[in-house]
């Protein structure tokens, strides 16, 4: 009776208990595994942006940039997404309403293939200044000669993606290397909506086109095992303004209100699906029903706004004058995991210096110069303490 046994045991070993092996996981230039949930990441371009949503952004989700009133540092950080996908080979898809697509490539930042950028941020300011360099530099209060220096830069130990030059232009030969396909409102022509549909003729057109590109590239999957995979980057600009025949930023209560998070709906559902990934911009400044632009944020995985001192009495003010605008995270990504990485500073800024576009901990000087009076003095202390409760109430919007 022991034989028969041992052999119904073997075989019932050899069945149902299987060694569990690791899925094999796909390997695309220019992507990586995140170290939080595993999930398959791309570079913004921007580094510092990079580290603050957990690494970089993940593949199939959307990235909702709320523009500055001049829409210029968001327009800029688009390029440096579409810039970075141009470098790791990915494919591009871009969509705009107001300039043309072929204008927008053109101007993408030159890449700096030089090891000058690969260096840490934090090497220039933590090297010893020789003993006349402290008579230069800015005289603070006793009680805070001794304490340790901020560290201001958003920097990660291992590097991921490029560095760009914005005063030079991308190579031609660079960008004409990559596979670029366009979307200019003004030359697609719109079939009219179902009566009942609450989706626009724009983002009807604007969504086809996205999945007939998704489709005939085999970024969902259809593609066969023996081609190589790649990421399908898509940029989407001013997405909600009037060129795009919404009214969202003309009325209170518009009459496509639900036009934009019909299309974000679709949108996701093709992302969730596909080797794809989403930048999109928004001018929030300009949409007065909050509740409508709550909706658009909830529908995104990540969500910042970028608020530019350009025209505001902070571009004059000293206490600002290392930065050019502040930005405020609105919502970061619950990706197979119940909770999220949070970002372990809330206080940020932006500065566009003579070539990189950079993302810093806002650090204000603990005190002023001996040379500004004391009227002067309690002014910027009021605007200052201004600054930090608007930061304060912008970062209320996060959802955690």
């Amino acid at each position: 009776m022991a034989a028969p046994m041992k052999s119904m045991g073997s075989s019932f070993n050899a069945t149902s208990f299987q060694k569990k092996t690791r899925s094999k996981l796909i390997s695309i230039p220019g992507t990586r595994p995140s170290v939080q949930n595993g999930q398959l990441i791309v570079s913004t371009g921007v580094t510092s942006l990079d580290y603050l949503i957990g690494g970089g952004l993940a593949v199939g989700t959307v990235l909702l940039i709320e523009e500055d009133r001049y829409n210029s540092y968001s327009h800029m950080v688009l390029k440096y997404f579409m810039a970075e996908g141009v470098l790791c080979g990915h494919e591009l898809f871009l969509a705009s309403a107001q300039d043309h697509p072929d204008d927008i490539l053109m101007e993408l930042p030159a890449p700096i293939l030089d090891d000058i950028a690969s260096h840490s941020p934090l090497e220039g300011r933590m090297q010893f200044a020789g003993p006349h360099a402290s008579q230069d530099a800015m005289k603070i209060a006793w009680r805070y000669q001794n304490l340790p220096k901020v560290q201001t830069a958003l920097a990660s130990s291992s590097r991921f993606g490029h560095y760009y030059d914005v005063s030079k232009k991308m190579e031609p030969e660079i960008r004409q290397a990559a596979n670029c396909h366009a979307f200019y409102l003004p030359e697609h022509s719109m079939e009219s909506s179902a009566p009942r549909s609450p989706l626009l003729g724009s983002y009807s057109a604007l969504l086809r086109s996205i999945q007939e590109v998704i489709r005939k590239g085999g970024f969902n999957g259809a593609a066969p095992p023996s081609k190589s995979r790649n990421v399908l980057r898509i940029g989407l600009q001013s997405l909600g303004s009037t060129l795009w025949g919404d009214d969202l930023c003309c009325r209170d209560n518009p009459a496509h209100g639900h036009a934009l998070t019909t299309f974000l709906y679709g949108l996701r559902g093709l992302l969730r699906s596909s080797l794809s990934v989403a930048v999109l911009t928004i001018p929030s400044h300009l949409i007065q029903n909050r509740a409508v632009m709550g909706n658009i944020t909830r529908l995104c995985d990540n969500a910042i706004a970028l608020e530019s001192f350009k025209g505001s009495d902070r571009e004059t003010n000293p206490l600002y004058k290392d930065y050019h605008g502040l930005l405020h995270v609105r919502q970061v990504p619950r990706l197979n995991c119940l909770l999220t990485e949070l970002p372990d500073h809330k206080d940020l800024a932006f500065k566009l210096k003579r070539k990189q576009f950079t993302i810093e901990r806002l650090h204000l000087p603990p005190d002023l110069s001996e040379t500004v009076s004391r009227v002067s003095r309690g002014e910027l202390a009021g605007a200052a303490a201004m600054g930090t409760t608007c930061g304060s109430s912008g970062n209320k919007h996060l959802d955690f």
